[in-house]
């Protein structure tokens, strides 16, 4: 009985060392049937210091991507991370931070969810995949302000 409670304990520890991450207001853009690559947007908020360092899909080549303006040109890019401070939300919004959804294997219709899985790592190195169910919007649809 000694050996199941340390046990218990010992997983409710890792538990609590983990990211412990949330997802709200996730949101993929439709495609036209040709299209290859569409984006992906969303609050992502960590109870803990932690960086989001990876995204995958079953459905494309996702890749973590920043907009950024210069020389008043707007330009995207790979992120090798996106830092998620603690306790603060973060957005992946057009025009900035946000997951690039590449090769395609099928058009993304309005209504349908396309599955991610993010990689979230802690300072301490440990890794968190949160997998997330993200709503495919119409190719018109824009995100209230907020």
């Amino acid at each position: 009985m000694k050996h199941l409670v340390t046990a218990a304990m010992l997983a409710a520890l890792s538990c609590a060392a983990h990211a412990q991450v949330t997802v709200k207001d996730a949101w993929a853009r439709a495609t036209v049937p040709a299209a290859k690559a569409s984006g992906a947007f969303m609050q992502i908020e960590s109870k803990r210091e932690a960086r989001l360092v990876a995204v995958r899909s079953p459905i494309a080549n996702a890749e973590l991507h920043q907009m950024s303006m210069r020389d008043n040109r707007m330009s995207m890019a790979p992120a090798d991370a996106v830092d998620l401070p603690a306790g603060k939300p973060v957005q992946l919004a057009p025009g900035g931070y946000h997951v690039m959804l590449m090769g395609l294997t099928r058009q993304l219709k309005e209504g349908e969810n396309v599955p991610l899985t993010l990689v979230v790592e802690t300072k301490d190195g440990k890794r968190e995949n949160v997998d997330v169910q993200v709503p495919v919007k119409p190719l018109s649809y824009s995100p209230p302000r907020r």
